[in-house]
């Protein structure tokens, strides 16, 4: 008889791994990672964009550095596992993404960044790509919470670089790792029609891109 496993059991051995493997890395940090929490601190709604092929040393960074996130995970399987883990860091979790529930955790997250003064975190071309093309998003979300986008780039010395779609970077344990953080982003108080959005979403593009300038 099949029993049937449920991978998200393994959520406290993963979250339990991944602080350690957390603590093990050395950041340096580029940009002005304490006035941007001390920002926070005054209320200042402010949203993370990372990559998503990044994820893993962001997310490293985030656990050492803030208790005070809330981050986007999709609604599948694998997104489950990740919600988990993420959730015992000490940070919230909404469910959705550009494909699948997307407007719906948007609206969330807005509610849980304006009540319990959280700072967002969204992938820009997450969950599927194309790498390096943001989505709609986290305009929408900049937007409607009256915040900014604060650009992120991570880039370990030693890493794995997985042959997908976001050429996923795996830090090696005890690596040092570069955070470089950009100058917020203001969006547009215009409508978000198609022309407008596009526009914006190559105003991030090109920021994110000057972060890795000295570092791909």
């Amino acid at each position: 008889m099949k029993i049937p496993f449920d991978p998200a059991c393994l959520a406290p051995f993963i979250a339990f791994l991944f602080k350690l493997w957390a603590r093990s890395i050395r950041y340096e940090i580029d940009g002005d990672w304490d006035g941007f929490l001390a920002l926070n601190r005054q209320a200042k709604p402010l949203i993370l964009g990372l990559w998503h092929g990044e994820l893993f040393p962001a997310t490293a960074f985030g656990y050492s550095r803030c208790d005070r996130l809330v981050t986007f995970v999709s609604q599948s399987k694998d997104g489950e596992v990740i919600a988990r883990v993420i959730e015992r860091l000490g940070h919230v979790t909404v469910r959705g993404s550009s494909s699948r529930g997307g407007v719906r955790a948007l609206l969330k997250a807005k509610r849980i960044m304006e009540k319990e003064n959280r700072i967002g975190v969204i992938t820009l071309d997450g969950p599927r790509g194309p790498r390096h093309k943001s989505k709609d998003g986290v305009i929408f979300l900049a937007q409607r919470v009256k915040g900014v986008i604060v650009p992120l780039r991570a880039f370990p010395k030693r890493a794995k670089i997985f042959n997908s779609w976001d050429k996923f970077v795996l830090p090696m344990p005890f690596t040092k790792c570069r955070i470089c953080l950009g100058e917020p982003m203001e969006v547009t108080r215009e409508k978000l029609n198609p022309e407008v959005m596009a526009g914006e979403r190559k105003r991030l593009e090109a920021r994110m891109r000057e972060l890795g300038r000295d570092h791909e």
